[in-house]
């Protein structure tokens, strides 16, 4: 496994990333950058953990938002497989959080 730093919001994460995957990773923390930064630029929640919370319900919301793109063999569709990463997303930055509680 590899490391990864990156930026959110200007605070330094080192992310630990799976072989091959860190143009999916990097685009997976674009994405969050921006989800966050909307919502602190839009002057309506200060707090930072709120500002993540709310970047990661919208994320959420949007991924849960789209039609399945297919269906495996069981019958699951993707968009589960893709909630299931997700969380997987929310763990991690939940485990980077805990080492000192906030975001910055």
């Amino acid at each position: 496994m590899n490391q990864l730093e990156v930026q959110i919001m200007g605070q330094s994460y080192l992310l630990g990333c799976p072989e091959g995957g860190e143009d999916r990773l990097r685009a997976a923390v674009q994405r969050v950058d921006e989800a966050m930064c909307k919502i602190r630029d839009a002057g309506k929640v200060r707090a930072r953990d709120r500002i993540a919370v709310l970047a990661a319900l919208n994320l959420a919301f949007d991924l849960s938002d789209r039609p399945a793109i297919g269906t495996s063999v069981s019958g699951a569709s993707l968009v589960e497989s893709e909630s299931e990463a997700l969380r997987a997303l929310l763990d991690r930055l939940d485990d980077a959080l805990s080492e000192d509680g906030q975001l910055l």
